[in-house]
């Protein structure tokens, strides 16, 4: 076999994905509060960048850069704008004052407190009953082994390996721990979570403490008649009971262990304005950048003579500021841009609510405004919107369509919608089954499996007629 080396020439073309397009792919996609750290830090690294307030820029427009000479005007000039189009490959995933007297405390930085986490607020609590250094030790392990919902997810023999003592010892410690507060927390299983919050509401004698302790498979699956004929009671009886239980927490330490709650911040806002529907950025606390006149006044200088790594320096952090300026106002206009189609395509969602979603798709957007598929899914990632009816994230108003008999067709969305209604309607004594679902919904016009009935109904978190019986 005759084995060679050769050389060949080729053409072909390829994108290069430049760190700057790809700072402003993740800019476009970052959400507004994300963005105002990204800007921030940005302003710190660059002295071209400067804050101001859109007063200012009314008041002082000369202010904004505009004094630059001709050859930074002409650079200007020359800046593309982005085509967002040519990269949406997914490939890639950056004095002489004294204070008053009243005034000295505020000399020295105040130093915010971390908050106490739900941990700590158990060993505060365990501290208090326990003396004992290694049981102390052991209930900070145990503690340690909470998961989100409070249970503990360690093995008890496993931890007595550990410490090197009786199980007796372990089962001791962790009996203190489910004596705390919120009550369950420490629980094995759900089981022994209501069993620990009925103790604690001293009612561990009553019927519902027997149904949880004995019952406890028969009560899951819903099964009243027959835990009623064991106990020699009526179904209703434990319908009841089932009622009152559903009052104590299936994750008690949701609120304590669980991970601080989200908030969301709106980076959309629409409103309705004389009939018209608004569409406008929340991005009131996003800094507002413009380029320094003093460092523009500097760069003058060092090209009349100054020192040539000054002007080097400057000249790229010029640049770089002007890139970013204006891949955040092109941010803000496509944002604006998408939300106003989505507005324009289910204004009837806007009038009537969710049952009056209707299908659509990221690609039917993008045609709209001309741009690619993936530039719209960016734009709507992690992004929500505060409107009329409460506040959505951007891909809620995104669904498939489903065909009606008048040859119409209705979003996914609202078909959960009617669904939810249907149910919520029902005599509760009869449910109604997935199959009358679908025999409503076709005399409504929409043809549906019932398969699709009974997906749509678990993905609503709703049990099937069997278990929705009441007595």
């Amino acid at each position: 076999m005759d084995m060679k080396f050769q050389l060949r020439t080729s053409m072909q073309q390829r994108l290069v994905m430049t760190p700057k397009l790809q700072q402003a792919l993740k800019l476009l996609q970052v959400p507004t509060l994300e963005l105002e750290q990204i800007l921030k830090q940005e302003m710190m690294q660059n002295p071209m960048l400067e804050e101001f307030e859109p007063e200012e820029e009314e008041l002082e427009p000369s202010e904004n850069g505009d004094g630059d000479d001709d050859e930074t005007k002409a650079e200007s000039e020359t800046e593309e704008p982005i085509d967002w189009e040519e990269y949406f490959d997914d490939g890639f995933k950056a004095t002489g004052w004294e204070p008053e007297p009243e005034d000295l405390d505020d000399r020295y930085e105040k130093v915010a407190v971390a908050p106490q986490t739900g941990r700590d607020a158990l060993l505060a609590q365990l501290n208090l009953d326990l003396t004992d250094e290694l049981d102390l030790q052991i209930g900070e392990y145990l503690i340690g082994s909470l998961n989100s919902d409070g249970f503990l997810s360690c093995d008890l023999e496993e931890v007595a390996r550990e410490f090197e003592v009786d199980l007796s010892r372990i089962e001791s410690v962790l009996e203190m721990i489910q004596n705390l507060d919120p009550p369950g927390i420490g629980a094995r299983d759900l089981r022994e979570a209501l069993l620990l919050q009925l103790k604690a509401l001293g009612e561990e004698h009553t019927m519902a403490a027997t149904i949880v302790r004995d019952h406890f498979d028969a009560l899951k699956n819903r099964k009243f008649a027959d835990i009623a004929k064991q106990l020699k009671v009526s179904p209703k009886d434990i319908q009841d009971v089932a009622n009152d239980l559903s009052r104590l927490d299936p994750r008690p330490g949701l609120a304590t262990i669980g991970d601080d709650a989200r908030y969301v911040t709106p980076d959309l806002v629409v409103e309705k304005v004389e009939g018209d529907y608004v569409v406008y950025l929340n991005d009131s606390n996003i800094p507002r950048l413009r380029i320094s006149r003093t460092y523009v006044d500097e760069l003058q200088k060092s090209r009349a003579g100054g020192d040539v790594e000054t002007r080097d320096f400057i000249s790229s952090k010029l640049n770089s500021a002007k890139w970013l300026i204006q891949t955040i106002e092109q941010r803000r206009r496509t944002i604006v841009k998408v939300m106003q189609c989505i507005v324009e395509d289910q204004r009837d969602f806007f009038e009537k609510g969710p049952r009056a979603l209707k299908p659509l798709t990221l690609q039917q957007v993008a045609s709209r405004i001309g741009m690619h598929e993936s530039t719209v899914s960016r734009v709507t990632n992690n992004k929500y919107v505060q409107t009329p009816r409460g506040v959505f994230e951007l891909k809620y108003f995104f669904s498939s369509s489903l065909d009606t008999e008048d040859g119409e067709t209705m979003s996914s969305k609202a078909a959960k919608t009617r669904i939810q209604e249907i149910i919520a309607a029902e005599d509760q004594q009869r449910p109604l089954s997935d199959q009358k679902i679908v025999d409503i919904l076709k005399e409504e016009g929409l043809n549906i499996a019932r398969r699709t009935v009974a997906k749509y109904r678990e993905q609503l978190g709703i049990l099937p007629a069997r278990l929705r019986k009441t007595y």
